[in-house]
């Protein structure tokens, strides 16, 4: 992993066409490995994470081709049990969806990944997977991984999610595809966690009622296969909207956009915060499509807010950078209800205050958050004498590129173990075209 260097540069402008969405880039490929035929799959992410679910879906028998025109998935006319450990990578998405597809087949696979991903949790999917009859082991009495899993799925439940998470969630319909299940999750203020799964499984005609919190799913006979042209990922187009919300004389176009109201939290909270943020939406594509927008995003003088509750939850990924953006606002922000950013890539939470403390930032952190007095000035932190902040990212992306941003009010920032290839490969060389254009 290199280390990058982010220096102000003046105003962002142009646009910006953006990697396809990698939450849904996940599922396109898990679900079609399931279908009944080939599918075609445009706007792909290309990125480790989506890797890693494509080696996957191939170690269980699917052929994947990677064309001129996208992806095409040819799924295999039953699931083979792979020769080897798979290995999910740095992907918490791959790994936990993995273990509810395979976990209702009559088989038995060893799901590994890097040392990151071996300190995550995953004793909040063996719980209910063993619950449906499943027999899941690993180390710490299988909370943590490598993790073994043997089915099928034997048992058709109702069962109560503790934490309202799309890939627990996502884990449960996809293991007891064949016997049905009635899954529940806890909502705050009534929003639940994010639906790329139920929807596609809609579009693939299985029978899954209810919204939010209680789904029903019922046995399901066959899925059919589904074309899906991803749409641009949100959660990477927020740095970029808080760079272009923050670098005074800003203008950044971010072509089709998924704006799942699941996921729009972090429009909410910038423009809770002041920001200028157009959104155009495209006309529907059908029914449990995903939707999609441009967004046009112009500077402007931000402001304290608070993120908690229903809103935190939907934007969860993007709290760093809102952290960042919140730092140079003007008045108090309060950051709460997000004590899962401890347990993603890194403990986002101390990473993102350890580094606005080297910015000069009034920060405190909290355990599920953090309190930020805002009112940091930019300019070049060289002309105070001072050598510049060095963050420490520990290899999470999304730490790197938050601070990126830092970096263009306040620097020079030292980006120690900047490596962003899980989601957004080409993220500086996309920051680089904005601030030359």
């Amino acid at each position: 992993m290199d280390d990058v260097v982010v220096n102000p540069r003046g105003a962002l402008r142009g646009s910006v066409r953006l990697p396809g969405d990698k939450s849904i880039s996940h599922r396109a490929l898990l679900l079609n490995t399931l279908a009944s035929g080939p599918a075609h799959i445009t706007g792909l992410l290309d990125s480790a994470d989506v890797r890693a679910t494509a080696a996957a879906c191939r170690a269980l028998g699917a052929d994947i081709e990677v064309g001129l025109s996208g992806v095409t998935v040819r799924p295999p006319e039953r699931l083979v049990e792979p020769a080897d450990v798979v290995d999910c990578g740095n992907s918490g998405t791959s790994m936990r969806l993995l273990a509810g597809v395979v976990a209702a087949e009559p088989m038995h696979v060893v799901l590994t990944g890097d040392a990151s991903l071996s300190r995550r949790p995953m004793g909040r999917i063996a719980h209910p997977l063993r619950a449906l009859g499943a027999h899941i082991d690993g180390r710490d009495g299988g909370r943590l991984a490598p993790l073994s899993i043997r089915g099928p799925v034997q048992h058709a439940l109702e069962l109560d999610l503790p934490v309202a998470s799309a890939q627990v969630k996502s884990a449960v319909l996809l293991a007891a595809r064949r016997v049905g299940v009635t899954v529940g999750e806890p909502l705050q203020q009534g929003v639940g966690s994010r639906d790329h799964t139920e929807r596609m499984l809609r579009r693939m005609g299985a029978s899954l009622e209810g919204e939010g919190g209680r789904l029903r799913l019922e046995p399901v006979e066959r899925l059919d296969p589904v074309d899906v042209d991803v749409p641009a990922d949100l959660s990477s187009a927020a740095f970029f909207l808080v760079a272009a919300s923050l670098v005074p004389g800003s203008e950044v176009l971010l072509h089709g956009v998924g704006v799942n109201p699941t996921r729009t939290g972090v429009l909410d909270a910038l423009q809770a915060m002041g920001a200028d943020i157009a959104v155009r939406p495209h006309p529907s594509p059908g029914e449990h499509a995903e939707p999609i927008a441009d967004l046009v995003v112009r500077s402007s003088v931000l402001r304290g807010a608070r993120i908690d509750g229903a809103l935190a939850l939907r934007c969860l990924d993007e709290l760093p950078v809102l952290a960042v953006a919140a730092a140079f606002a003007e008045g108090e922000t309060v950051i709460a209800d997000a004590a899962e950013l401890r347990v993603k890539e890194s403990d986002r939470i101390a990473r993102t205050a350890a580094g606005l403390r080297a910015l000069g930032a009034d920060v405190e952190e909290r355990p599920d958050g953090l309190l930020l007095g805002g009112g940091l000035t930019a300019g070049q932190m060289d002309a105070d004498g001072i050598a510049g902040a060095r963050i420490d990212c520990t290899g999470d992306h999304r730490i790197a590129m938050a601070f990126a941003v830092a970096g263009l009010l306040r620097g020079p920032v030292h980006l120690a173990g900047a490596d962003v290839s899980t989601s957004y490969p080409q993220f500086f060389a996309d920051l680089e075209g904005l601030l030359g254009s």
